[in-house]
């Protein structure tokens, strides 16, 4: 894909409305997680805010998948956290740098043509583990927080199933972000006593200013960096292309994966000029983008510009954000995100398929590693194929034509 295609009407304005609305209820969305990955990773909490702007608004113009979303993750916070720990926060900043070069290096070797090898269990098995860590990141905000919140949240669902079926508006307002507001106003017009967006972490003030690394500029910085940046650059163009492929199917469109390794190292690069952290794309949020009617790159990039006006002069409105109103959300998130479909198909699939979606499962709650357990399913699926191959040979030998000739020593 020439990246001057990515600058059409129809990359960015067929859907005016629809990518309006919904960079608007992903950006809200944004806000409490990005907050929370910065916790995870040991740093200020505008680090993860500056990020997933940055990150954002550039992988908008420079990604292969219009209307996915990129920004601060807790898989990449917990690969930077020991980093920040024992070297601080220069060091994880000359890491990110190093990461977005590494990942555009990967996009010209063309690494992204490697998903077409993944198997079927595998991309199952992924998404359905993702979906269930987003609804246990949400256990937290929900247990033990009281009746009004559970009253907020169950109501919050509500909205968010119903509102669509009201005639006319339900199909014009995004349900996510309506529940957001009236989540919000019924908060604090009864002044109820529930955790709110102003509890996460003092959101900034101030724009994201230009800045490099200081540090020495040697091998044994290098040395420090690499194992992060090699990590990182793994963990976030799997979980970029992987997320990839779930907005392709959800939408029926393709992307192209290799331009999105680029576009990644890309905002990579920028992110760790703007005092930020590695980031990469995020299933939850696109999959609410696309499910409140994002459809092209303009969603995207007005997710990471309303998130920064919101967050830079907006604050005191946001502060009051009841959490019930976004995790809600997020639930509604994690039931479209699971694939129910393979719980019922699980008598019908064949036993490696379901072997091997189990055990990705397995392995990614159990590590809260996206990277092991996707690399694992993928080792599983490739032995199941090679002994049905086996298999096959077996029950099905070549006709003595197409049989290689026999050496002379076997004579």
């Amino acid at each position: 894909m020439n990246i001057f295609n990515h600058f059409t009407k129809d990359q960015w304005f067929s859907n005016v409305r629809g990518d309006v609305l919904s960079g608007l209820v992903v950006a809200l969305a944004l806000i409490p997680e990005a907050i929370a990955f910065s916790i995870i990773a040991g740093v200020d909490p505008k680090v993860g805010l500056y990020v997933s702007f940055c990150i954002a608004v550039v992988i908008s113009f420079f990604g292969g998948r219009p209307a996915m979303i990129s920004a601060a993750t807790g898989a990449m916070a917990l690969v930077l956290a020991s980093l920040v720990k024992n070297h601080g926060l220069e060091y994880m900043l000359a890491a990110t740098l190093l990461t977005g070069v590494i990942q555009i290096i990967f996009g010209f070797l063309k690494v992204g043509y490697l998903m077409k090898f993944v198997a079927r269990a595998v991309v199952v098995g992924f998404v359905n583990a993702l979906a269930i860590l987003i609804f246990m990141a949400q256990l937290p905000e929900i247990l033990g927080r009281g009746m009004a919140t559970y009253a907020l949240i169950a109501l919050g669902l509500g909205i968010i199933y119903a509102f669509p079926y009201i005639p006319k508006l339900g199909k014009i307002l995004p349900s996510p972000l309506v529940t957001i507001v009236v989540l919000t106003v019924i908060s604090v017009m009864m002044g109820l006593d529930v955790r709110t967006v102003g509890d996460m972490g003092e959101l900034p003030d101030t724009l994201p200013v230009f800045l490099l690394p200081d540090i020495p500029l040697n091998l044994d910085t290098l040395w420090i960096i690499l194992p992060y940046a090699l990590s990182l650059s793994a963990v976030g163009l799997l979980e970029s292309l992987m997320t990839a492929t779930i907005v392709d199917e959800t939408t029926d469109t393709t992307s192209d994966k290799n331009q999105e390794c680029k576009g990644q190292g890309v905002a990579n690069i920028v992110a760790g000029f703007f005092d930020g952290m590695a980031g990469c794309a995020m299933i939850g949020q696109s999959v609410i983008n696309v499910k409140s009617g994002g459809r092209t790159r303009l969603s995207t990039f007005l997710a990471g510009v309303i998130l920064l006006i919101m967050v830079v002069f907006l604050s005191d409105v946001l502060s009051v954000i009841p959490m019930p109103a976004l995790v809600a959300v997020m639930i509604m998130v994690s039931i479209g995100t699971f694939n129910w479909q393979s719980v019922k198909e699980l008598k019908t699939h064949p036993l490696g398929f379901n072997v091997v979606m189990i055990a990705t499962v397995a392995i990614v709650l159990y590590t809260h590693n996206l990277a092991l357990g996707v690399g694992a399913g993928v080792l599983l699926a490739s032995l199941f194929f090679a002994n049905k191959s086996v298999a096959l040979c077996r029950c099905n030998p070549c006709p003595r034509q197409m049989r290689p000739p026999r050496s002379p020593m076997a004579w």
